[in-house]
């Protein structure tokens, strides 16, 4: 038979202290209450039984779990891992740890990955979701906060300022000279790529000479050149400005414009609305609107903590930044 799980009382005896002792020093509460050199006996005795804390009877005491649960769609992309990154470093700022869970169904109920999330985290945060997916595993307790997700969820929400991100990037062509535009539009039923779209489309309509083409494509590199492919084969004069919602399909472009002899950014200026590492690996650079998914992630958990101890969470969108490279520049003559 296995040897029994140590518990606290056979650290207590091993160190010759109480359990209250142990539980303070290895719940690192035992400053000003015991000294060093019995707080080293405790950690030392712990060790050398192999005593792990029983963390579930924590919980039942403390009435909290310290753990966040975030919610995110794909796991395919450097934004979600950098959103993690920021969410993970403001919680543990705040003893709290997360959970990183992915559920493809954006807008259907996602399965609660737990027996029962309500008994094991202190809150939900989920990214590019709807609410409703999200109501199997809160149920109607669980605190939830939505990162880029309307304001009309159905819960507090923090977003990045997607509509001045894509003001930016058609202001800076329009201040090049560039009139005809097309928009490669991500085909994702989102809050956000409707954002976007709304924005770039706000923006052209109030420039009386400018033109704007919608083109849906997957957020691919292969979608991308096929819809670059679409557009350029439409009847009419050149686009000289491609928009587009994802690093991604901006690159597919570039493959495209390349294969039929059109240069970045002479024939044909190419901007972005990510940012990540795809906009430096391409030739010439693109320029892009970098949104910062780990501030994003640090601003979520912020706005849930608040929310978990009953205060207003921020919900102020986090602000985007234009990085100009060498994929745009001025109409060229004719």
């Amino acid at each position: 038979m296995p040897s029994p799980r140590p518990t606290s009382r056979d650290v207590a005896q091993a160190a010759g202290v109480s359990q209250a002792a142990v539980s303070m020093v290895l719940g690192e509460k035992w400053r000003g209450r015991v000294s060093a050199a019995t707080a080293a006996r405790v950690r030392e005795a712990a060790a050398t039984l192999g005593y792990r804390p029983n963390l579930a009877a924590r919980q039942l005491r403390l009435g909290s779990a310290r753990t966040l649960l975030l919610v995110v769609p794909a796991l395919t992309t450097e934004y979600f891992a950098d959103l993690y990154a920021g969410a993970a470093r403001a919680a543990a700022e705040q003893d709290f740890g997360v959970i990183l869970y992915l559920s493809p169904t954006v807008t259907a109920p996602a399965r609660d990955p737990f027996a029962s999330a309500q008994s094991t985290v202190d809150g939900v945060l989920a990214s590019s979701m709807s609410a409703e997916a999200l109501s199997t595993i809160r149920g109607d307790r669980l605190p939830l906060v939505m990162l880029d997700s309307s304001p009309d969820a159905g819960a507090p929400t923090v977003n990045v300022d997607l509509a001045d991100g894509a003001r930016q990037a058609v202001e800076h062509l329009l201040g090049h000279g560039h009139r005809r535009f097309v928009h490669l539009s991500a085909d994702v039923p989102s809050w956000t790529f409707e954002v976007r779209a709304g924005a770039v489309a706000a923006r052209l309509a109030s420039v009386p000479d400018a033109s704007l083409r919608v083109v849906p494509t997957a957020l691919t590199v292969p979608g991308g050149a096929a819809a670059t492919a679409a557009a350029l084969d439409e009847a009419g004069p050149r686009p000289t400005a491609l928009v587009c919602d994802d690093d991604r399909i901006a690159a597919g472009a570039y493959k495209e414009l390349r294969r039929r002899g059109l240069q970045v950014p002479q024939d044909v200026s190419v901007v972005a609305l990510d940012d990540f590492a795809v906009a430096t690996a391409v030739d010439p650079e693109l320029t892009a609107v970098r949104f910062d998914a780990e501030l994003f992630g640090e601003r979520g958990v912020r706005a849930l903590l608040a929310l978990i101890a009953g205060a207003d969470p921020d919900d102020r969108d986090v602000p985007v930044q234009l990085v100009v490279r060498g994929s745009t520049g001025a109409v060229s003559p004719g």
